[in-house]
């Protein structure tokens, strides 16, 4: 894992996670707005950063990479962590280990699937071989650039969210990556076999959860089910439309967050 640096060391830090093969730069147009009130640090996967050739083993290793860094250059503790999509499930895992500490963990509407055994395996496999065709070729399939189409057509609100969504899974091909199958596999195995527990309630942590509505009811009970206290902010949007096609008012979110002193 590889961490990525902006702003000044002496405003209160935030964590960026990416999501599902995703390359760090997908935070590049908020990062500029963060910046105003905080550091910024964004992780970079392994496997999915050009300049780390190591392949993503799973998410237990890549959350050390975190802890140990958080440990050595803030003694343990940061101001803020925001999740996008899987990243959220790695910002709720890192309150679970407690092994550092953050007083804002933001999830950004993480659907925090969980399988294991055959349907683990199979979702994997499945997933994997058509991301891995997706970002060698450097575009979309042909059959799932034809459903997008088809949706848009009957939904052309959604046009700008669908487009930005499709591109931030092929950032690592267009950022000169060589993302492997095995990383892409690992990525998406160990995430769904990681378990999260229920009614997590650190002290000293808030957490909050930008829940997109349009993904519907289940999501808010996973949320309720896994969380004592969660803050949630509901969205009439598509998940991550928010970060997606609103950086402006997902900053602002993000501020309210960490500096309403909403504390447990």
């Amino acid at each position: 894992m590889k961490f990525y640096t902006y702003g000044k060391t002496n405003k209160p830090v935030i964590l960026l996670i990416p999501g599902t093969c995703c390359h760090h730069t997908i935070f590049k147009e908020v990062i500029p707005l963060l910046k105003e009130r905080c550091y910024v640090i964004v992780a970079s996967f392994s496997g999915f950063d050009e300049t780390v050739p190591d392949i993503y083993k799973d998410m237990d290793t890549e959350t050390e990479a975190i802890e140990e860094y958080v440990t050595k250059h803030f003694s343990g503790h940061i101001e803020g962590c925001y999740g996008c999509s899987l990243g959220g499930s790695f910002a709720v895992y890192l309150v679970q280990r407690g092994k550092i500490s953050i007083d804002h963990v933001i999830i950004g509407s993480s659907d925090m699937d969980e399988a294991h055994g055959f349907s683990a395996v199979f979702q994997s496999r499945l997933i994997s071989g058509l991301m891995y065709k997706w970002m060698k070729k450097g575009d979309m399939p042909g059959w799932i650039k034809r459903i997008n189409e088809k949706k848009i057509r009957n939904h052309p609100e959604e046009a700008e969210y669908r487009t930005k969504f499709m591109n931030m899974f092929l950032m690592p091909c267009l950022s000169g990556g060589t993302v492997k199958k095995e990383s892409i596999y690992n990525q998406f195995y160990s995430d769904l076999v990681t378990v999260i527990d229920e009614g997590i309630d650190m002290e000293g942590t808030v957490i909050h959860i930008f829940y997109a509505t349009k993904m519907g009811e289940r999501y808010e009970k996973r949320y309720l089910k896994h969380f004592a206290h969660p803050d949630i902010r509901r969205h009439d949007m598509q998940h991550e439309e928010l970060f997606a096609c609103h950086p402006d008012e997902w900053t602002r979110e993000v501020f309210d967050c960490m500096f309403s002193d909403k504390k447990q």
